[in-house]
């Protein structure tokens, strides 16, 4: 994949967390765990993520972490864990301008995995496939294909610390309901923050 296929990056992202995400930006989970925040992710995950350390030395707890597609396995995980979270629930649309930043690392599949691999940003964007990332589907026939492909969906992009407010550019939401609820969240920090119909993306 290479800079200019890129679109944009996600990050999914209760609702109720907006205000403190365009307040502070996006934090990394050390950093979050810190303050008042609500969390979609499963706990035996983040336990398994506490031990992983990318290359660079920092664990990767201490990283923002990005996805390249937010239709992927985990939003599907989100919606089978409830058929109504997708209202609770936004997409956060970052500029791809954050690869340029100092550390930024991008994981070519889920960043716990044991077959990853590591590389700089932007340069790093040579390890992303990017048929297999954007692609609809990841069910195959082959169980040893299907976890590889539902590992590779979730390559992540690695910001240290922090995801500053002034790369966040929009958000995604599911339904009409969501945007309304949205918008009255953040409507006294950042009344014009572009909000976006994307059923698909939670797959709706």
């Amino acid at each position: 994949m290479t800079f200019d296929e890129l679109e944009e990056l996600h990050y999914i992202t209760p609702l109720e967390n907006m205000e403190l995400i365009l307040t502070r930006g996006i934090l990394s989970h050390s950093l979050a765990e810190k303050l008042h925040h609500t969390s979609v992710a499963k706990q035996e995950v983040q336990e398994k993520r506490k031990k992983v350390v990318v290359p660079s030395g920092r664990p990767l707890h201490k990283y923002a972490n990005l996805y390249f597609h937010a239709r992927n396995p985990m939003m599907f995980q989100i919606k089978s864990r409830h058929p109504d979270m997708h209202r609770e629930i936004c997409t956060v649309r970052i500029s791809k301008t954050i690869l340029n930043g100092a550390g930024v690392v991008i994981a070519d599949r889920n960043a716990s995995s044991g077959y990853v691999r590591w590389a700089a940003a932007p340069d790093g964007l040579k390890l992303i496939d990017k048929e297999l990332v954007f692609s609809r589907y990841w069910n195959h026939p082959d169980p040893i294909e299907k976890d590889r492909h539902t590992s590779i969906k979730c390559a992540e992009v690695l910001v240290p610390d922090k995801v500053p407010r002034d790369f966040i550019v929009g958000a995604y939401v599911s339904c009409e309901e969501s945007k309304i609820r949205l918008y009255d969240i953040i409507k006294e920090i950042k009344p014009d923050f572009p909000i976006t119909l994307n059923p698909d993306l939670f797959f709706q």
